[in-house]
């Protein structure tokens, strides 16, 4: 598969489309409502970590997350297909949407499984999955987050640096646009229990 390192421009990168891919209406497993409007009291942020796949499934088993989804995230084309983001020509990142009751669970704790999951220093690539739509992304929605998630980044940084690990790559931004993956990546591994899972962490722990 065709992949690349470097970001494109927003000027080089694909059109797009104005219609959504089509998605089933209700989670797989928690049978919520995959769009927007969602339940009162939640917030959304978005985790990029490698494949979606195997992180998306990190977070639907959090007590406390109501939904997920395989999103693509970061970049400029509108409703992407997936083989048009492998192709590195949209910009976007393979993301998790991640829905979660604030009253049974909190940001630091969504941070924690994000940073121990995965190894953020990697740049454009999650172990053997190598291309801009591989690298690692917290896309908040809202200031309170992102002044969450830039100090869990310092205090993982200086985990990180004690294992002889470099420099994070993280992009930690407010983003609000984001765009659901088809229908066949979603909650993809409970419908594909053998499917593939190339999550592998570090070795850091987290407080949260």
């Amino acid at each position: 598969m065709f992949f690349s390192k470097q970001m494109v421009s927003r000027e080089s990168s694909l059109k797009g489309r104005s219609e959504p891919l089509e998605i089933d209406d209700l989670h797989y497993i928690n049978q919520t409502p995959m769009r927007p409007p969602f339940e009162m009291g939640s917030e959304l942020i978005i985790f990029a970590m490698g494949c979606f796949w195997g992180a998306e499934r990190r977070f639907w088993e959090q007590q406390g997350v109501s939904v997920t989804a395989a999103v693509y995230v970061g970049g400029y084309t509108p409703n992407p297909t997936y083989e048009e983001t492998c192709s590195g020509l949209t910009g976007h990142t393979e993301g998790v949407m991640v829905v979660y009751d604030t009253k049974i669970i909190n940001l630091k704790r969504l941070l924690k499984v994000f940073w121990e999951s995965h190894d953020p220093t990697q740049g454009m690539r999650q172990g053997n999955d190598i291309g801009t739509q591989y690298r690692s992304g917290i896309y908040c929605n809202n200031s309170d987050q992102l002044q969450v998630a830039l100090e869990s980044k310092s205090v993982v940084q200086n985990l990180l640096t004690a294992r002889g690990f470099g420099a994070i790559t993280t992009d930690v931004a407010l983003d609000s646009d984001y765009y659901y993956a088809e229908a066949y990546h979603q909650q993809y591994l409970a419908k594909n229990p053998n499917g593939y899972c190339g999550l592998r962490g570090t070795g850091i722990q987290c407080e949260g």
